[in-house]
Parts: structure tokens; sequence; C-alpha cells
């Protein structure tokens, strides 16, 4: 039940649900109104009381293995959950601006920005340094991941990966 398997708390606040997304123990849906309800371990980001204010006209929410990430309707980004696994952005939070996308690993979060550059945070090992491929993070259109690495296509179709290199981070 801990791990988000009793919903009986909130159960009643679960009406005109439009998304549901999962970290490995907790839920994240979002309303019909863009609001948000969680539960299940507040470890996993089942608790998002820190939070909860901030959580309005949700569009995306976006999961690691203990974090949330969710896109508002103004394109900036509010995260909750394990501060390792991605769920503390304070450290990159003025860059979280015009987020078209957001993908995660199990233990960060990459965010592609409108003008083609991409933001990351959350574990190191897990995708959340980008500064080695940084510069080359241009015009990006699409990211996606494995367990604790990203890749990225670009506008002129090539391919830029970082993270653990043998998942996949080693381009």
């Amino acid at each position: 039940a801990q791990d988000g398997g009793d919903s009986t708390r909130i159960h009643d606040q679960l009406r005109k649900v439009q998304q549901i997304r999962a970290t490995n123990s907790a839920f994240a849906a979002i309303l019909a109104d863009g609001a948000v309800v969680t539960w299940g371990s507040r470890h996993g980001g089942g608790d998002s009381i820190a939070v909860q204010n901030q959580l309005r006209e949700v569009q995306h929410i976006c999961a690691t293995k203990a974090a949330f990430a969710a896109i508002l309707a103004d394109g900036t980004v509010v995260t909750w959950g394990n501060a390792q696994d991605g769920g503390d952005s304070t450290r990159i939070h003025d860059q979280l601006r015009k987020v078209q996308q957001i993908r995660a690993t199990n233990s960060a979060f990459a965010a592609i920005l409108a003008d083609g550059a991409v933001v990351t945070w959350g574990s190191r090992h897990g995708g959340g340094d980008s500064i080695a491929v940084q510069n080359q993070l241009r015009e990006v259109q699409h990211i996606c991941a494995t367990k604790a690495a990203f890749a990225a296509i670009l506008a002129d179709g090539t391919v830029v990966t970082w993270g653990n290199a043998q998942d996949g981070g080693d381009s």
C-alpha cells in the first residue's frame, strides 16, 4: 500500500483524471482542471504537499524511479520527490522556461526548451549532467532515454548521447 497500491486517502479526488504517471513507488494524476493528485511512498514522489500550490495548469508529467517533473501551461517546471533522482531542480530552476518536452532516465531528467536547447538535472551518473556535450545540444528535436543515458536527435538528423556509457551514453 505504501508503494501506491492504496489510494483510499485520495480516492474522492480522483475524478476527471486525464493522465497518470508513476515512479517505482508512487503515482501522480493530472485532473481535467490541471491540478495534480499524488499518492504512494513519500520518498518516491507520493507526497507533493511542498509544491501543491504550484501544481496548477499542469500539461504533462514525467517520472524517474523516485521523482516527478510537471510541465505547466506557461512552460515552467515543478519537481518533487527524491532529490537525488531529479526531485530537486532548484539549481537549474531559472533555466526551466519555455519547456516543450521532458524525458527521464531512472534518476535524471532532460528538458527540451523552445529554442532547442537542453537542460538536465538529477543524478550525474544517470544523465543529469550533460556538461560534456552541452555545446552540441542545439536545435534538439527529440530525446529518448535508457535507464541511465539520454540520446538527443538534432535538427540535422545527428544524435548526441550522454550519461552512463554502459547504458548508451557514450557517443
